[in-house]
């Protein structure tokens, strides 16, 4: 039997490139999961329970939760951003060189 060799990939990046992913794959794997990082963290601070997420950001509960649980496969980037900022959080962009 072959021995496996385990790929570690520390971020986003190196996790698309070890998948055979595009980098803008990776920018877009990066940046939903900061957004999801941080909705995270906004929820356990404030201490909301799903619904009350689901009732600022006028969306369903099931879909909080989803994004709560980290799955996130089928909810848009454009609902991330809304949750946070019915959360009271300002998403701020910023573009840096890719080298």
């Amino acid at each position: 039997m072959k021995k496996v060799k385990p790929v570690v990939a520390r971020n986003a990046r190196e996790l698309a490139a070890v998948l055979g992913l595009t980098p803008a794959d990776g920018l877009e794997i990066e940046v939903r999961s900061d957004l999801n990082d941080k909705i995270i963290e906004v929820v356990r601070k404030r201490d909301l329970t799903h619904d009350q997420v689901a009732r600022l950001a006028h969306t369903s509960r099931t879909r909080v939760t989803a994004i709560l649980n980290r799955n996130t496969q089928d909810i848009s980037t454009d609902l991330m951003l809304r949750v946070l900022a019915a959360l009271g959080v300002q998403a701020k962009l910023q573009f840096k060189s890719a080298a």
